[in-house]
Order: C-alpha cells, then structure tokens, then sequence
C-alpha cells in the first residue's frame, strides 16, 4: 500500500508540474507549436537519466521507495516520455540497437496511430 501511495503522491505532483509548463510556455510562445509537451519531454528525459545515473553511481539503487515516488511517480506524472527514453537507453546499452530503433519506430508510429484510430472511431461513434 505505501508503494501504490508513493507513486500516486509524486504522479500528482509530476502532473501538476506539466500542467505548469504547459501554461507558462503556451503564454510565452502562443499555441502555434507545442513547445511545452516538448520542454517536457526532454526535461523530464533528462531528469530520468540523471537520477537513474544517480541512483546507480551512488550505489542507491536499493531504495525503491525513491525510485517509486520520483521516477514512476513524479517523473512518469511529468511525462512518460522519460520512461521511453529510459526503457531504449536500457536497450541500446546492452547492445540491442536494432531493437532499441524498432522500439522508438513502432512506439512512435504505433501511437500516433492509435490517436488517429481513437479519433476516427469516436467521430464516427459521434455523428
């Protein structure tokens, strides 16, 4: 239970972060571009390998309870995109570069693919 509470606490606070950059770079750039899910993206890219960096170098790799709240919780609320990153960095380095590559292609293609499909689906449920 104290897991599951870790996670929902830092998920909060990672979403409530996003929601924040989000309106300070809409403000700053207008809505031409999507400048905040990209800020968030690789802040939060950034801030996975650093702490997961961290973690390891400091031998810190046993206290699931922080990873728990700051990268699944915390950081994954902020954006998933950090645990992609993650997840192909982790691929990439045990020398699994084909995979890594058909893992960024077929996540990428494959979900933009299914927003498309969820739109269509729902305007045709719609009208």
């Amino acid at each position: 239970m104290q897991s599951i509470l870790l996670v929902i606490l830092g998920g909060g606070l990672g979403a409530g972060a996003r929601h924040l950059v989000g309106l300070a770079t809409l403000r700053l750039f207008g809505p031409g571009f999507p400048v905040g899910t990209l800020a968030v993206n690789i802040l939060g890219s950034l801030a996975m390998g650093l702490f997961i960096g961290w973690m390891a170098k400091s031998d810190m790799g046993g206290l699931q309870s922080l990873r728990l709240f700051f990268a699944t919780g915390l950081l994954g609320g902020f954006t998933t995109f950090s645990s992609f990153s993650l997840d192909t960095a982790f691929l990439w380095q045990r020398g699994e570069a084909v995979l890594a590559m058909g893992y960024v292609l077929g996540s990428v293609v494959l979900s933009i693919s299914a927003v498309f499909a969820g739109l269509m689906i729902m305007r045709h449920t719609l009208s």
